[in-house]
């Protein structure tokens, strides 16, 4: 059952009944009225596990070229974030946006029902490339303290190995 999704603009949706079962069986993509919004991550994910085909405006079916293509251009670090956002997933975690935290993901725990409970970590991938100040660390921290959740930060090396380092605020 292949999930038949829309791509306009850097939006993705689709209301088939396969897309509304995969969002209450397995909290892929988000309500927006009758349809269900996907993240470009969620999206690449289904692609990949062959649940989720995607038509542009003409209904053109895209391909995995194509889509890759356009999401690299919504955002530069997709590849480091969508390392992350496949191994938490395959590890059972759910795993959602959360751009309205100012990190890149929230992460529930296993078995958490989303929409019934908070998520307990935000989550920023970072490639062990890419430069981080002392700064760059307290502001995420300060994030992840300021919405009552752990800071997750997950480093991506060359070969694509993810490293997770977990902070948490505790009192002396």
């Amino acid at each position: 059952m292949t999930i038949k999704a829309n791509l306009t603009s850097e939006k993705i949706t689709s209301n088939t009944a396969e897309a509304q079962n995969l969002f209450s069986t397995r909290r892929f993509g988000e309500k927006d009225g009758e349809k269900i919004l996907y993240s470009i991550f969620e999206t690449l994910f289904l692609i990949q596990d062959k649940k989720m085909e995607i038509h542009d405006f003409r209904d053109k079916k895209l391909t995995k070229k194509e889509i890759l293509k356009r999401f690299e251009k919504i955002d530069k670090k997709f590849h480091t974030k969508y390392l992350v956002f496949k191994d938490l997933r395959k590890k059972g975690y759910i795993v959602k946006t959360a751009l309205k935290f100012g990190a890149e993901f929230r992460v529930y725990e296993k078995g958490t029902k989303v929409g019934k409970s908070h998520s307990k970590w935000i989550c920023f991938p970072v490639s062990q490339r890419e430069v981080s100040t002392w700064q760059d660390f307290v502001a995420k921290n300060r994030v992840a303290h300021s919405t009552k959740k752990n800071l997750l930060i997950a480093i991506v090396d060359d070969e694509g190995d993810i490293s997770y380092f977990e902070i948490k605020w505790t009192r002396t």
